[in-house]
């Protein structure tokens, strides 16, 4: 279609990672690369500015999110997102549809679209159950209610085209459905073939042709149902190509592989809702060229830093008096500036300060992890890399 170019700088030996430069009308991203997500046009707590100096290089919006409050009619007189939020770089928004699991399914039974280990498995009965009654499913689109005002609302694969072309991201995506990693393969046969059905009436829809367009590959837990969705995905002329959630944590990283041996090597790929470090490992060795996800930003803000050495929970009392940066090697704000003991005490005490300076932080270090990992493949050390990190990250 047009609006982005994408080239290869270099291949991982033995792998499907690669390092890439993605060009977009407002600005290169160069890959593998995390995206932020920045859901009602702001990443929480922090300023475009300090998005763009944490190092960051394209923002993810949420269109759900964004039709409720302030509605797309606004968002396309301000000029499109990134104008309305002052961001001048490359800016992506999703479709919608994993709203539409989180309303639904995810909200009735309590699981994310990645079932870890000690996530309960449903009966076969519970997982006939569908969408919760927030939402209602059919061929033409999604009826739901909203979660602000309970107020009833229709999306429709067109609908969601128009209102990502109101947006006016660089990159869109198709209209999908995700299902929970829970669902029956019945059920996932079935919702695989609606998705499919749905990409190509997104397709159809795609009028602006200075936004690029993402089909998105779907099938759940089970290989041969993302075989299939990768082959049809990829026999449209999309622009690239998003992998959406609904994996078995253990199966993961086989099906990202297996998805990304059929998708066209000359096009971008983006991993949708993933962000544990392991995973952005395994992702990028398999070829992934983009991650978004809110997980960085979400524990900050619980007082959750993300260190070479794993997780840390500042809150805890042995960090009262620790007058020594989060990271001693870490170059963002946070730790040029402040001490454990401080981001301690703001905490504690319930000052939006600590929320700031911790987003600052989490982001920065993801956003430079993953830029460690381009560099690594480039100067042919990615896997010393992987090693030497997870070794220590626990």
């Amino acid at each position: 279609m047009g609006a982005i170019t994408f080239s290869i700088e270099k291949k991982l030996t033995g792998a499907l990672g690669r390092a890439g430069i993605l060009t977009t009308p407002h600005g290169t991203v160069r890959t593998p690369a995390f995206v932020p997500v920045g859901t009602l046009a702001t990443v929480k707590s922090i300023t475009p500015e300090e998005i763009k100096a944490l190092g960051a290089q394209i923002v993810l919006a949420n269109t759900y999110h964004l039709y409720l409050q302030p509605g797309e009619a606004i968002m396309a007189r301000a000029g499109g997102v990134g104008k309305f939020m002052h961001y001048d770089g490359p800016t992506m928004t999703d479709s919608g549809g994993f709203q539409v699991f989180s309303l639904g399914f995810a909200r009735g039974h309590g699981v994310t679209k990645v079932l870890k280990k000690t996530e309960k498995r449903l009966s076969r009965d519970e997982q006939q159950g569908g969408h919760a009654k927030l939402v209602s499913v059919d061929e033409e689109g999604v009826t739901f209610m909203s979660h602000i005002d309970g107020s009833t609302h229709r999306f429709t694969p067109e609908r969601s085209i128009e209102m990502q072309e109101n947006i006016g991201a660089d990159i869109i995506f198709a209209f999908d459905e995700c299902t929970s990693p829970l669902l029956s393969r019945e059920k996932m046969e079935a919702s695989l073939k609606r998705t499919h059905r749905w990409a190509k009436r997104s397709f159809d829809a795609h009028t602006r042709k200075d936004q690029a367009l993402f089909g998105i590959v779907q099938g759940g837990r089970y290989p041969d149902l993302r075989k299939q969705s990768a082959e049809y995905i990829a026999s449209i002329d999309f622009d690239g190509f998003g992998i959406g959630g609904s994996f078995d944590k253990d199966d993961m990283t086989t099906i990202v592989g297996l998805v990304n041996e059929i998708l066209p090597e000359g096009k971008p790929r983006h991993m949708l809702g993933i962000g544990e470090i392991e995973d952005l490992f395994e992702g990028v060795k398999r070829g992934i060229d983009l991650f978004d996800c809110a997980l960085p930003t979400r524990i900050a803000r619980n007082g959750t830093l993300l260190t070479a050495n794993g997780k840390k929970d500042i809150l805890k009392a042995e960090y009262k008096e620790r007058f020594e940066p989060i990271e001693k090697n870490c170059g963002c704000y946070t730790c040029m500036n402040y001490t454990k003991a401080y981001l301690h005490h703001l905490f504690k005490a319930n000052e939006l300060l600590g929320y700031r300076l911790a987003t600052i932080h989490n982001l920065y270090f993801i956003v430079h992890l993953v830029d460690a990992m381009r560099a690594s493949i480039i100067d042919g050390s990615f896997f010393d890399l992987k090693k030497e990190f997870l070794a220590k990250y626990r």
